[in-house]
């Protein structure tokens, strides 16, 4: 880690983040940061609990003279995303993020940098530390597996927490004051097959790589490659010209990334092995060119490998590659009552063939519950198509945005004074945990905000210095006046 970061200002909080960020704490593998965070709120006195799952609350009373104000709930996730790029080595399990600093910007060494959420519970920890911060009494909650699922924030029982404000760390833009936010549904299609021999075939090893990714919801409207949409295109046209044969298929990895790698064993005839490769470079350079502006590092490569015994049956192969192609992917509908809202939406996340087994997942988000389950129950009927068992897991709520509320018009009018300029009040089509939170607490007032966070779920993750200080001035003025 670039040692300079623990100088970045305010120095408190870059301190805590990278604390955190030296704790590995993949989403369903919570447990050392659990500790970490116990540990943290024990070391400093106060009142530190760990409910049924994992999430973790600290307490700490109102400084003086606020004791009768509002008690405030403040809540970040303690999980992060993993991704890496293909050429760096790393393990999540074992090793802490390592930080660079890159001008305006810290990111990390080929990885994600965990500053979702890593940046807002570095914030909180740095109030529950602080001797010098007037606030009113708060109650920190620290959710898990925000990321994988929000178990956290789904078995969090009601009566836990008193507050009657909630601030939500998890934006990333500083211009933005989020008040709504979209459900999410995961759809994944799996099955078996049996393997066909096929002898004498030239194989190959096909890569699409080099996108940019990122967040399947926050990033979604922006346009880029799926990896699993541009293999899938590729392979459909090779097998009807050239009878290619599939052996194994991986691409993507989590389901809430945009997919930013696909790899392809194939096989061919060796009398058409030089039209495929031709057609391969050809195709993949249309690919770049129609994605130069949203991916302008993205590549397609073809290379000869040993071949294997086995490919897939020709007749299952078809049906995979045309369902694959059939699966909504993007934008399904734009929200006709918030101007640049995306309403709907799916992430084809991930496509793996191999062995005997393959497995189509994808994940589903609205802010109009009845659409989602709509959207989820199309691309449930295309992967049955060719045969798929198709589960749904993961279903969460949105959060109906309360425009009228105490804490948004105090938000909005301390950063309009502060700033000079109105904010941008408004929903997203990522998923919050304050959809979920407010089901056992619906009387709870909400709102999330947070700094400019780049890349968020990709490996070119990147928070802005600048931002998170104006970020932390909001914050502080924002519990001086509760």
């Amino acid at each position: 880690m670039h040692s300079d970061i623990r100088s970045l200002e305010p120095k408190a909080l870059w301190n805590h983040f990278a604390d955190l960020n030296a704790v590995p704490r993949p989403s369903k593998k919570e447990a050392r940061v659990i500790a970490f965070m116990r540990q943290f709120g024990e070391g400093l006195g106060l009142e530190t609990t760990e409910d049924s799952v994992g999430n973790v609350i600290i307490r700490k009373p109102a400084t003086a003279g606020m004791e009768g104000r509002t008690t405030v709930v403040m809540q970040g996730h303690l999980d992060m995303v993993h991704q890496k790029n293909a050429g760096t080595t790393f393990d999540f399990d074992a090793q802490g993020i390592l930080m660079l600093l890159d001008g305006d910007f810290v990111r990390a060494d080929g990885t994600t940098l965990g500053a979702d959420n890593g940046i807002g519970v570095a914030a909180i920890m740095t109030i529950l530390s602080s001797t010098d911060i007037p606030h009113p009494a708060i109650e920190a909650l620290f959710t898990i597996d925000e990321e994988t699922g929000m178990t956290g924030a789904i078995h969090l029982e009601g009566g836990l927490l008193h507050g009657s404000i909630m601030l939500n760390l998890d934006t990333e833009d500083d211009r933005e004051l989020t008040i709504g936010c979209a459900g999410g549904i995961d759809v994944t299609g799996t099955g078996k097959y049996t393997p066909s021999l096929a002898a004498g075939l030239t194989a190959y090893k096909i890569i699409v790589n080099g996108l940019t990714g990122g967040h399947s919801g926050m990033d979604i409207h922006l346009g880029r490659g799926n990896a699993n949409k541009l293999m899938n295109r590729i392979l459909v046209q090779a097998a009807d010209r050239f009878g290619l044969r599939i052996h194994t298929v991986d691409g993507g990895s989590l389901r809430n990334a945009i997919p930013r790698e696909s790899f392809a064993i194939v096989g061919v005839s060796p009398s058409q092995a030089a039209e495929l490769e031709a057609f391969v470079k050809a195709e993949g350079a249309a690919i770049a060119l129609e994605h130069h502006t949203t991916d302008p590092n993205l590549q397609v490569g073809i290379s000869q490998v040993s071949s294997p015994a086995h490919y897939l049956d020709t007749d299952f192969q078809g049906k995979l590659l045309r369902v694959v192609a059939a699966v909504q992917n993007g934008i399904h509908r734009m929200s006709p009552d918030i101007a640049g809202l995306v309403q709907t939406s799916n992430n084809l996340a991930r496509v793996l063939v191999a062995d005997g087994s393959y497995s189509i997942q994808c994940l589903t988000r609205s802010s109009v519950d009845s659409e989602k389950m709509d959207l989820a129950r199309s691309i449930a009927g295309t992967m049955e198509l060719c045969g798929a068992l198709v589960a749904t897991s993961g279903n969460y709520p949105g959060w109906t945005p309360r425009p009228d509320a105490a804490i948004v018009k105090l938000m909005t009018d301390l950063y309009t004074d502060t700033f000079g300029h109105a904010p941008s009040v408004n929903a997203c089509h990522a998923g919050l945990e304050c959809g979920i939170l407010g089901k056992n607490y619906p009387e709870i007032e909400m709102i999330s905000f947070g700094p400019n966070i780049v890349g968020a779920h990709s490996p070119d993750e990147r928070v802005q210095i600048s931002s998170v200080h104006k970020f932390w001035g909001l914050l502080l003025k924002t519990l001086a006046a509760i």
